[in-house]
């Protein structure tokens, strides 16, 4: 006699039937929260799809669903929760699947299924175990395409993470091939956000190998997709940038991006991508020297990714706070790390396969070792450390030169420690020859500042000859302002980044608007801000900035000074040094306390900008006029034994640090003396020796808005070149007068200036329509041989690692001007009205007045073939009242 089993009557199929769709409207909805990094929200929706089926079926319908759910919520847990946790899901669902006849569904379900294990250990920084999941689950996937259970959005995830597997082992090209098959999926099956993704990952294989613009420009279109389809996931985008800024050492936009994507990522409780941010944001602030901040937020990303149960990641974490630890201790306050920590980090990291983390705290033991006098240590550590991989960060390759040099140091081996010091400079430059954007191209110097500093401490700590003084100069030119070496190549018009400068401009011309009339500001502040950002992140995804011409060598340097002087300050050490150069000698001389130095320097700088206004009361203008005088006399007496060794001749000033702010002329020994200001001698070799290119206007003369009738030096100008070309009232927009600039000889702009201290290259100049800022000069085709800043401040820099100085002024000197006259301090309207005719007349005539135009520029032109004649000028201007006269000749005078 057989039984047999009861069909389930309608009703009952059909109840069954809305369990399951309900089940799958679940799973969708908790899908797309996934998608978005919100996993926390998801779990709620899979569990309550789990609830919606029947606890016991045998409808393989319902097995199915109840398999796909369970391998959702296996990788929704492991990001918000436990990895085992959901490792028991995934065990779960493998138990159904293995219940269910052969086939194409079968198949799919098991790709399904190792696909989510592999997400997870690749999530969990376990890339080799992952890849073997990847590997297998893929034809599974493919085997079910064009079948009831194909499923392209899984098998394109799939493509994906298997990419940043392969990215994450250190093997680009088929990390890229992979990245690439996702795409062509992702288009074809119109999968926006999967897409999205793919993209922002093609920027992470592009930072792999060492091409930053393009990792920016990926991580850019990756962002603004997903503003649209996907707002939550711009945080995890964000992330992605600030790691390429970090790599390119642009930590102060990597944390401004950071600190956007944190508040969203502990909102929605994504513990790994948050965990990941702390860690970014250590980072940043390591390289902004806040040691304490970095310590705390890498000790917070490890107590939630040991509580996550993420060995590998936690790892990354302890390695994060023990390079914050370190460096409180290199830095000279409490620590408790210690090379034997150190040592025991590496080989954890070693054990979960995280190579070069491993060597990177190796590395610090042998900084700390060191530090404690330890050399056997050290030299024990470092041998322990393999060489660096091709494709190895710039920052792990520095410290490897930097640790061979240190324990060379500690071992006496001064020549050994300088060879790494070359090699590992000469590998940051061929880094810094593929970014794009003056930004990204000075940041760069961060990497090595230690290297170079180490370099130049050694050289000037030995220097006793003319000949060690002229290695020194040739070590200081290979550790500073490297961002003037590049000639710019042609100009890419980008009508996108015009529009948002031109959107900036607007804002910034309300807000000065409503700040006068005392109406709140805060929202257009936030628009500025974020306007900037943009127009930064345009100014990235330049392939490359120029072609980097060849650091010079002391002897190039003699040869183009000629008859005059070079003085190029030295740094790093407690005194302050400059290299002397005069006559075809080099020598080192030592003058004092370099805190002393800049400190003066610090407070004439404010006395010189307290006594700009042109109507300060005279009583008072008396008594900073007499702070001013004595600042001058110290710093003039501090330079006494280099002034006396250079005579009169015309000089060059390679300043360094805080003598940027420095209005040479005005010392009481250079009265009179032509002064050219350069960043560094090879930036003055350039300016001097570039051959002119200008094919435009004669002279342009531009007038701002704002300046009082009374004192613009306008109209004297006019006399002086009765046939330039003159913009002035509503002509002055930025538009008219950045095409007047371009291809012209000589370029007069009086107007207001702004430098802005927190990102100089937003400093401007107010014209008819609003600013002209900095960023605008790289769109010249053909600079301005010779500009004329009438302005205030509009000389400074801000100063990064490696003397990179950057400002308006700068910008025009790196995009190619040979010759710059600006102001470093406030100068009131009718100082600088004064100052700019008679410089103009000295310029033009000799200070004799005006004579015709075309025996004027014609006269002009061969003296300027000389690199003199600007700085002479200056100084004729400026002799006269240099406490209000704060101007200085940049470039080749």
């Amino acid at each position: 006699m057989t039984s047999e089993v009861p069909r389930p009557d309608p009703a009952e199929r059909e109840l069954l039937a809305r369990s399951i769709e309900t089940a799958i409207e679940f799973r969708r909805k908790a899908l797309e929260r996934v998608q978005a990094s919100r996993s926390a929200d998801a779990i709620k929706l899979l569990r309550q799809a789990l609830r919606a089926l029947p606890v016991t079926s045998g409808n393989p319908e319902a097995i199915m669903v109840r398999i796909r759910v369970l391998a959702t919520l296996a990788f929704a847990e492991a990001e918000t929760g436990s990895v085992a946790d959901g490792l028991v899901h995934l065990g779960t669902a493998s138990d159904l699947v293995s219940g269910l006849p052969e086939g194409r569904l079968r198949a799919a379900l098991r790709g399904l299924i190792d696909h989510q294990h592999g997400a997870i250990l690749l999530r969990t920084k376990q890339p080799a175990k992952s890849l073997e999941l990847f590997d297998r689950a893929i034809p599974m996937l493919e085997r079910a395409e064009d079948s009831p259970a194909a499923n392209p959005e899984l098998l394109a995830v799939a493509y994906m993470n298997r990419g940043v597997a392969y990215q994450e082992l250190g093997v680009p090209g088929p990390a890229e091939l992979d990245m690439l098959a996702c795409l062509s999926l992702a288009t074809k099956h119109d999968l926006p956000t999967i897409k999205g993704m793919a993209q922002g990952n093609l920027g992470e294989i592009a930072q792999l190998v060492g091409d930053i613009p393009a990792a920016l420009a990926h991580h850019a279109e990756a962002e603004r997709a997903f503003r649209v389809i996907a707002p939550v996931r711009v945080a995890r985008t964000q992330i992605d940038q600030a790691k390429a800024l970090l790599a390119a050492g642009v930590p102060d936009e990597a944390a401004r991006h950071l600190d956007d994507a944190l508040p969203v990522l502990r909102e929605h409780r994504d513990s790994q991508d948050l965990a990941e941010a702390e860690l970014a944001r250590a980072a940043a602030a390591l390289l902004q020297g806040e040691l304490e901040q970095a310590r705390s937020l890498a000790g917070s990303a490890h107590r939630r990714l040991v509580k996550r149960g993420s060995a590998p990641w936690a790892e990354v974490a302890a390695l994060t706070k023990m390079q914050a630890e370190i460096a409180i201790a290199l830095d000279g306050g409490p620590s408790n790390a210690s090379p034997a920590k150190a040592a025991k980090l590496a080989e954890r990291l070693g054990e979960v396969g995280l190579t070069d983390e491993a060597a990177k705290a190796t590395m610090l033991g042998v900084r700390l070792a060191l530090r404690h006098r330890s050399t056997a240590t050290a030299e024990k550590l470092l041998t322990r450390v393999p060489p660096p991989r091709k494709i190895a960060p710039i920052d792990h390759k520095m410290l490897l030169r930097l640790c061979r040099a240190e324990l060379a140091v500690a071992k006496g081996d001064r020549r050994k420690a300088l060879t790494e010091a070359r090699a590992g400079l000469a590998q940051l430059s061929r880094a810094r020859d593929r970014m794009g954007g003056l930004d990204l191209l000075s940041g760069t110097a961060v990497h090595g500042f230690q290297l170079g500093n180490l370099a130049v401490g050694l050289m000037l700590d030995g220097a006793r000859t003319q000949a060690d003084a002229r290695r020194l100069l040739a070590w200081q030119e290979r550790t500073r302002a490297q961002v003037y070496r590049y000639e710019p190549l042609p100009v890419i018009d980008d009508p996108t980044l015009s529009a948002k400068i031109t959107e900036l401009r607007g804002v910034l011309r309300l807000l000065q608007h409503a700040r006068l009339g005392r109406r709140p500001v805060a929202t257009l502040e936030r628009r500025q801000v974020a306007l900037q950002r943009e127009v930064s992140r345009l100014g990235w995804h330049n392939s490359q900035w120029g072609r980097p011409r060849p650091v010079c060598s002391p002897e190039e340097i003699i040869e183009q000074l000629g008859d005059r002087a070079l003085i190029s300050f030295a740094g790093p050490a407690d005194t302050l040094a400059a290299v002397v150069v005069s006559n075809g000698r080099a020598e080192l001389v030592r003058l004092g306390p370099l805190e002393k130095a800049l400190e003066v320097a610090k407070q004439l700088h404010a006395d010189l900008d307290a006594l700009a206004p042109d109507e300060l009361m005279a009583p008072l203008a008396a008594a900073v006029s007499v702070s001013a005088r004595r600042r001058l006399t110290e710093l003039d007496e501090l330079l006494r034994p280099v002034i006396n060794l250079i005579g009169d001749r015309e000089l060059v000033v390679v300043p360094g640090g805080g003598l940027y702010q420095v209005p040479w002329g005005s010392l009481p020994s250079l009265h009179g003396r032509p002064v050219s200001v350069a960043p560094s001698a090879t930036a003055w070799v350039g300016s001097a020796s570039r051959q002119a290119q200008a094919d435009g206007a004669d002279v342009v003369l531009v007038c701002g808005p704002g300046l009082p009738e009374s004192v613009t030096e306008l109209q004297r100008l006019r006399a002086i070149y009765p046939n330039a070309v003159v913009l002035d009232g509503d002509a002055a927009t930025t538009g008219a007068v950045l095409s007047a600039m371009d291809g012209a000889r000589l370029v007069h702009v009086a107007a207001h200036g702004t430098h802005e201290p927190a990102n100089a290259l937003f400093s401007r100049l107010e014209l008819a329509d609003g600013g002209l800022i900095a960023h605008e000069l790289a769109q010249l085709r053909h600079p301005p041989e010779h500009v004329v800043l009438a302005s205030c401040e509009l000389a400074l820099s801000n100063i990064r690692p490696g003397d990179e100085a950057l400002g308006f002024a700068g910008a025009l000197l790196a995009s190619g001007s040979r010759t710059v006259v600006a102001a470093v301090c406030r100068v009131g309207d009718r100082s600088s009205a004064e100052t700019m005719t008679e410089y103009h007349r000295w310029l033009a005539a000799d200070g004799s007045g005006a004579r015709d135009l075309a025996e004027a520029m014609t006269d002009y032109h061969t003296r300027l073939a000389s690199g003199t004649d600007p700085a002479t000028a200056l100084a004729q201007a400026t002799a006269a009242d240099p406490l209000r006269r704060p101007f200085i000749c940049l470039g080749a005078g």
